[in-house]
């Protein structure tokens, strides 16, 4: 008999984690189940750019590594078809990061070790942009539009027969009648559903607008930036730890309106698509392990969870997805064969 597996959650992670759960084990009934989908997830707003932070961490420096090479590669392949990369909404990006305070800033030590291009600025390239840069850094990554990539996945995961019912559980003891495993994806919604007080908000607010003539991203000391996407540049940001103000603040919006045109002023006459505000599932480490759940009847769940990854959820979500599947697989009575790549 097939085995039934609930992801809950379908941002990034989630949908991640359901597409390469079918690759993995195509005999499995799979469902996700969800409050949120698409435009209404964290998940939808993020910029998307592939630069892993000093703060993303797993349990091990080891598994860190392997989730972010596992990433990286990931979206590196779809490089390889450039059809199928516009539908996903993945594309390289060339951009400079700039500082007038710390060398350190413009250093990235993972980038430095995967990508085929990532050197210091020169001095004319420091003087292109407003502003006393003493250090910079030139490199080309990949960028990652949820916009385009969360349809994407939705669209392959119910290809494959998946099934996405959008529900607000209470509690994960709502499932344990009816899935062998579930892998909990549900980001900031882990700290009510297992209660994980380490789960807290960490607040990001950004402005999308229209400027087609900006190419080049932009990383300017801490939290200003500036990320050409397919249709919009996102200017951001701030990170406001443990904030739970939803709602656009005048303050910030002023703040991050006059840190970007100052380094670029041909902003000032992009046009407003909107301003958006979310919340970073910040956690010390991202937790992915495995766990005999307890419930409220005395029964055990067999649950796997796989949340917790702050700014880093777009970036890290294919690797973190199969580290997670791996578990899943450990619970499942066979392991199923994958399906072919012919």
């Amino acid at each position: 008999m097939a085995s039934k597996v609930c992801v809950v959650g379908a941002g990034v992670v989630g949908l991640s984690t359901a597409t390469h759960l079918q690759e993995q084990c195509p005999d499995a009934h799979i469902t996700i189940i969800a409050d949120k989908f698409t435009v209404d997830t964290t998940s939808d707003g993020a910029a998307g750019i592939f630069r892993p932070g000093s703060s993303f961490r797993c349990a091990t420096s080891e598994i860190t590594r392997q989730c972010l090479d596992d990433s990286f590669y990931h979206y590196r392949k779809f490089l390889d078809d450039e059809a199928e990369a516009i539908r996903a909404g993945i594309k390289w990006i060339s951009g400079y990061q700039l500082s007038s305070k710390y060398p350190g800033i413009v250093r990235n030590a993972y980038l430095e070790s995967v990508l085929d291009e990532f050197r210091p600025c020169t001095k004319e390239e420091l003087e292109i942009y407003p502003g006393d840069w003493k250090y910079g850094s030139f490199y080309k990554t990949i960028l990652i539009e949820n916009r385009r990539y969360l349809p994407y996945l939705t669209e392959k995961f119910k290809s494959r027969g998946g099934v996405i019912e959008q529900h607000c559980l209470e509690s994960l003891d709502e499932l344990g009648k009816d899935f062998d495993v579930i892998c909990n994806c549900s980001g900031f919604g882990a700290r009510e559903l297992c209660n994980d007080i380490t789960v807290l908000p960490m607040r990001g607010q950004v402005f999308k607008v229209n400027a087609p003539w900006v190419k080049n991203f932009l990383y300017v000391d801490y939290d200003t930036y500036i990320l050409p996407g397919f249709s919009s540049i996102t200017l951001g940001g701030c990170r406001q730890y443990d904030s739970w103000n939803a709602e656009v603040n005048k303050y910030d919006s002023a703040a991050i309106w006059e840190r970007c045109t100052s380094i670029l002023p041909s902003l000032e006459k992009a046009e407003i698509v909107k301003e958006w505000v979310g919340w970073r599932p910040y956690r010390y480490c991202v937790r992915i392990e495995k766990e005999n759940f307890p419930t409220k009847n005395g029964n055990t769940l067999k649950v796997v969870h796989n949340y917790g990854h702050g700014g880093y959820g777009v970036l890290s979500a294919p690797g973190t997805a199969k580290y997670a599947v791996n578990l899943i697989q450990d619970f499942l009575p066979t392991t199923s064969v994958p399906l072919s790549k012919l």
